[in-house]
């Protein structure tokens, strides 16, 4: 076994543009890019702390209460507290009401 790195930011090599910001899924793990990736290119996810994402914004599933677990809708760019079909994103760390357009949440890892 060998230390590899702290874990705060992974190397992830981009199947395709990524924009800084970006919500990246690998797998069943959920980040966000803090710098661009070109496509073909290794850059870093950010797999901790806590980020702005887009959320949805109507109905039930639109609304978030503080410590909800969210989950990322690749589909529609888009955090739900529903699981049907989403990736398990982290926890909203306050809430957001129905219509609006983001919520902050920590990343799960």
């Amino acid at each position: 076994m060998a230390y590899e790195q702290k874990g705060g930011l992974i190397e992830h090599t981009a199947s395709g543009a990524i924009a800084a910001g970006d919500v990246v899924v690998i797998g069943s793990l959920v980040g966000v890019a803090p710098r661009p990736i070109a496509n073909g290119a290794v850059g870093t996810v950010a797999i901790q702390g806590v980020w702005s994402v887009p959320k949805l914004a109507t109905g039930t599933e639109g609304a978030v209460t503080a410590g909800q677990r969210v989950y990322w809708y690749a589909a529609s760019g888009v955090v739900a507290v529903s699981h049907a079909t989403g990736t398990a994103m982290g926890y909203a760390v306050s809430a957001a009401a129905a219509q609006t357009t983001s919520v902050d949440v920590y990343l799960e890892r």
